[in-house]
């Protein structure tokens, strides 16, 4: 879990199924994905997907434009927001 700094209340949650598992189900079956929740409302607004693996490391940057995240597959992504992300409101 990583809450941005950002002026708006949310947390990114990443993860995956077991690492075990990887190889016996397909990757819609191993929810490799970035969701991001309002953190009051408790509610998903967002959902990243790009992992071939359960994600590991989530980290959203000083500047709150972009985040990045770290899998089991072996790569960072760096994920940076459109500008329509800045917009939303819940």
């Amino acid at each position: 879990m990583c809450m941005s700094s950002l002026a708006s209340p949310q947390v990114v949650l990443g993860g995956g199924q077991e690492a075990r598992e990887v190889t016996t189900t397909t990757t819609k079956a191993g929810k490799f994905d970035a969701r991001f929740y309002h953190l009051i409302y408790e509610e998903e607004i967002g959902r990243v997907k790009g992992h071939f693996g359960p994600i590991n490391s989530l980290k959203f940057h000083p500047d709150g434009k972009s985040y990045s995240s770290g899998g089991e597959d072996g790569y960072v992504r760096v994920h940076t927001f459109d500008s329509s992300y800045f917009e939303f409101e819940f």
